[in-house]
């Protein structure tokens, strides 16, 4: 399996978690923020597979940015977490448990991010 390989599945297993545990978020926070984690935890892997994909040929500025909004939903959704465990939404169990997801996806992609080759305007 290829570091990438390795990557989207912690990604995927990352959205899964999200969506399991927000599941039990009050009803009255489905519209807000149940939505905006949801979209931020989805944002980090779609982001990252579109840019995968256009990685070819001279499309490192492309690739770079879409990693960049990748490692930017991801921080997002991390804030979220801290907001949801701090409204007491999630435990401290899941909480300390997406956060480690989280710190290992944000490794991953920096590691990409920073080795990335960055083309001149």
């Amino acid at each position: 399996m290829s570091f990438y390989d390795d990557l989207k599945i912690k990604m995927h297993q990352y959205v899964k978690d999200i969506y399991k545990v927000s599941k039990n978020f009050p009803k009255e926070e489905l519209y807000g923020i149940v939505s905006q984690l949801r979209r931020a935890a989805l944002s980090v892997i779609l982001n990252f597979i579109e840019g995968y994909a256009r990685r070819k040929g001279n499309n490192c500025k492309v690739f770079q940015n879409f990693l960049e909004i990748s490692y930017g939903s991801l921080k997002e959704s991390k804030y979220l977490i801290y907001f949801s465990y701090t409204e007491g939404y999630i435990s401290k169990e899941n909480y300390n448990k997406l956060l480690v997801m989280a710190d290992e996806i944000g490794k991953m992609l920096w590691n990409i991010i920073s080795k990335n080759p960055k083309q001149k305007t």
